[in-house]
């Protein structure tokens, strides 16, 4: 078995390895800096006046007592659906009829090889149907946009 210990094409501590190519990378200097590390670095160099004595890290923090109202938007009532036109209705039941002749074909009394193609058109023709009658555009309400 080969591991990287027994390796002899390797270093045998990796990080130390690492951290020598690190250390040769910063005495070089060829490199930019993020702005972040340029601000810890002069932070380092600046001493640090004393720190107050009391806690203000996030785990102190504690909510209020009573949550404050923030005024929450509550959207009103959705309209009514409307009802369905009686053709709408018709195209529905055709479906429901189609279905019932594929899924039970003895509640209808004929057999499975008349029913399935008499069920595949009713549900074929419904669905057509449906998608004839459908309205083509926008509707219109008289709306001429958003409300404020």
């Amino acid at each position: 078995m080969n591991t990287r210990h027994d390796r002899s094409d390797g270093p045998d501590d990796i990080d130390a390895a690492f951290a020598e190519i690190v250390a040769g990378l910063e005495r070089e200097q060829s490199f930019g800096k993020w702005p972040e590390a340029e601000a810890e670095t002069e932070a380092e160099r600046t001493p640090r006046p004393e720190q107050p004595t009391e806690d203000t890290g996030p785990r102190d923090w504690t909510p209020p007592d009573e949550p404050e109202d923030e005024g929450h938007y509550v959207p009103p009532e959705p309209p009514p659906l409307p009802t369905p036109r009686p053709s709408t209705l018709g195209g529905i039941v055709v479906i429901g009829i189609g279905l019932i002749l594929l899924l039970l074909p003895a509640l209808a009394g004929l057999g499975s090889s008349t029913a399935l193609p008499i069920g595949l058109i009713a549900v074929s023709g419904g669905i057509i149907w449906l998608l004839l009658r459908m309205r083509q555009g926008p509707p219109s309400s008289g709306d001429d946009g958003a409300q404020v």
